[in-house]
């Protein structure tokens, strides 16, 4: 196991250098170059090749990747444009914001996914089937925009059941120890804090775990239909074994799999997908700052939230592998 881990980590040296050399070259093939796209494009050439000279656009392309990657390895990631603070520091300001979206979404979709998902199958053919895969079809192809600016509009501006927009009431004087805002809710005991931060998550949560939701569903239900016509599941059914022992040994933990597969894919997709649901509902997350630094042409912010964003990602992946060793012993073997 440790070993599995272990090479799993190197591998994600090439992976990031590969990723590093993707965004640096992204920036310096941008039209007119990195400075012509931050001025504009009513900059005067003084004022490009002042800007060439101070950011370093002007020398070779292997310095110019030497020195940015030399800056990344010592922790120096740039300033940026939006706020002139290190973009290091704006990133832990911000990250753990969308980790709580992320899993509030992840939660969701899960819980609900994972059950129904059975649960279709388990009624293969039957009009409960039915109905759980056109919900789950109308689930993919519903923009995350969309059903975020429905659900705001509904649900906050006419019936006025939640919040509309940030991450918790301006007006609550609570104590941010690690900036998880439930979490220190709950550790310094301001639970209205805590229930207050619960219910700014719930709308922007929704929208951002439909797609997973429903892509679970639709993974579970043909996993488990897959498995549920095996071979050891008919001879467990001959030799008598008890129904609940049957789908919960033999059918569910076999074919959840797959189904760990593409939860830790999606956990990793919120991440990038919490860019439109932080926007909509003006979360005070990465996924806002990014699109704010989009407009801005904040391109050290851009890259060092690639950058941190791909490692968290890989780290995902990582915990989906060990995963799988603790739901299906021939892994631990293998």
């Amino acid at each position: 196991m440790l070993r599995t881990i272990g090479k799993r980590l190197l591998l994600l040296i090439p992976t990031l250098l590969g990723l590093s050399i993707l965004l640096f070259w992204w920036v310096r093939t941008l039209p007119g170059g990195p400075a012509q796209a931050l001025l504009g494009e009513k900059a005067t050439p003084e004022a490009v090749a002042r800007i060439n000279e101070l950011y370093g656009f002007d020398r070779p392309l292997i310095e110019q990747y030497a020195t940015w990657i030399g800056r990344l390895l010592s922790g120096d990631f740039g300033n940026s444009l939006q706020t002139s603070q290190p973009v290091v520091d704006e990133f832990l300001r911000r990250f753990p914001a969308t980790i709580e979206l992320s899993v509030a979404a992840l939660i969701i979709a899960v819980g609900i996914g994972v059950p129904l998902g059975y649960w279709a199958a388990r009624r293969h053919g039957k009009a409960a089937d039915n109905t759980a895969v056109v919900f789950s079809l109308l689930g993919i192809v519903v923009p995350v925009f969309f059903l975020a600016f429905i659900l705001k509009y509904v649900f906050a501006v006419q019936l006025g059941w939640l919040p509309s927009e940030g991450r918790q009431d301006p007006r609550i004087d609570a104590t941010h120890y690690t900036n998880f805002y439930v979490f220190d809710g709950l550790i310094t005991g301001e639970f209205d804090a805590a229930w207050d931060t619960i219910l700014h998550l719930i709308l922007p949560a929704v929208a951002l775990g439909t797609i997973p939701l429903a892509i679970i569903v639709r993974i579970t239900r043909a996993s488990v239909l897959e498995v549920q016509n095996a071979d050891y599941v008919r001879t467990g059914k001959a030799k008598g074994v008890p129904g609940s022992l049957l789908r919960n040994r033999f059918i569910l933990r076999n074919a959840m799999l797959p189904v760990i597969t593409t939860i830790g894919l999606q956990a990793g997709l919120l991440l990038s997908g919490a860019i439109l649901t932080e926007t909509v509902f003006a979360f005070p997350g990465i996924g806002s700052f990014l699109s704010g630094a989009i407009f801005a042409r904040d391109f050290a912010v851009l890259q060092g939230f690639i950058i941190f964003i791909a490692i968290v990602y890989a780290l995902i992946n990582l915990l989906v592998d060990v995963s799988y060793s603790l739901i299906d012993p021939r892994v631990r073997v293998s």
